[in-house]
């Protein structure tokens, strides 16, 4: 028996203000998507991730002493500088002997998030990582927007990636990739440092026939771009993790995807062929939570009791960068949800 890395608790955070979609827009009845969560004006991205973390504390026998290290995924930081995730330990009542830190990734972050935490933990430099995710996209995005406005929603994650003893790897069969050369396909294309903003004035983009506009602040998707690269890039990627992970369709007891949109999701399930397969496609009430869309649906089933029996679950993630990542987990290692 040797230790290995471990997904042992998985919990999530949604801001109490929702926003209803058009039911005349076509765009949220095609994607599935009725509602979001919307961040309340003073909630920040740490807000959001602290409130996750808080929540797994609460739902597991675990407490922000036992943390040596935080991960914070995030595309919308407090600030610039410092490190959101320094932030984020000090509120939470980790220890200063922690490591922490920000990585920036949407869609397919989950999966990277877990191969650093494995690797810290498999090399002997942590034996407790807290993993997070936090997004307050829907401030980025115009309110005239009808296109990408209904997709997104904002919300957390909190996972707790720790060292197990096992005869075989409890995270398995990574794979990742990405192209820089569509870098535009999602993008906010002033505000950084190519374009600062105290250089740069606010363009907006010709409306459309329906009104929907954006300004160069403000996120803009190239949404029949993401969807030809979603339908080439994914198939192969759940391929390739399988054969990493010596595993073939008929083994696995789980898929989870990153929740883009559930007409996408479908049209994946079958391209993949995982028709015969669990698969989890439900975003009615929630909407794209980017990086933090696999680890909530990892704590929805694992609140409803339905995670710990499940040997061979495979995620994966793809979008903006472009980027895509995927696993296999054993959720063998998991604690136990408390009751109420």
């Amino acid at each position: 028996m040797s230790m290995f890395a471990a997904i042992r608790a998985v919990a999530s955070y949604l801001p109490e203000k929702t926003e209803q979609n058009d039911p005349a827009n076509p765009i949220g009845k095609k994607v599935g998507i009725d509602e979001r969560h919307v961040a309340a004006d003073d909630e920040a991205a740490s807000d959001v991730a602290i409130r996750a973390a808080q929540n797994l504390f609460a739902a597991y026998d675990v407490q922000p002493t036992d943390i040596d290290f935080v991960l914070l995924c995030v595309q919308t930081p407090d600030y610039f500088m410092p490190t959101t995730a320094c932030i984020v330990q000090e509120q939470l009542g980790i220890p200063q002997s922690a490591g922490a830190l920000d990585y920036s990734l949407a869609c397919s972050a989950y999966s990277y998030g877990l191969a650093m935490a494995k690797g810290f933990i498999e090399t002997g430099m942590a034996k407790n990582v807290l993993l997070l995710t936090t997004s307050v996209y829907e401030r980025y995005i115009n309110p005239k927007d009808g296109i990408i406005r209904p997709l997104f929603g904002d919300g957390g994650t909190a996972t707790l990636v720790s060292a197990v003893e096992s005869d075989h790897p409890m995270l398995d069969g990574f794979i990742f990739g990405s192209d820089g050369s569509r870098y535009d396909t999602m993008i906010i294309r002033a505000g950084g440092s190519r374009h600062m903003p105290h250089t740069t004035p606010v363009v907006y983009d010709e409306p459309d026939a329906r009104g929907n506009t954006r300004s160069n602040y403000e996120i803009f998707m190239d949404g029949k771009g993401m969807t030809s690269f979603t339908m080439h890039t994914v198939p192969p990627l759940v391929d390739d993790v399988l054969e990493k992970a010596s595993l073939t369709r008929q083994d696995l007891d789980g898929v989870v995807f990153h929740q883009a949109n559930h007409y996408m999701l479908e049209k994946l399930r079958t391209r993949c062929k995982l028709d015969d397969v669990p698969f989890y496609n439900e975003i009615t009430h929630v909407g794209n939570l980017l990086g933090g869309s696999i680890p909530y649906a990892l704590a929805t089933l694992a609140e409803e009791g339905k995670l710990t029996d499940r040997r061979h679950v495979l995620l994966a993630g793809f979008g903006v960068g472009l980027s895509w990542g995927g696993c296999v987990a054993d959720f063998g290692g998991m604690m136990k949800w408390k009751e109420g």
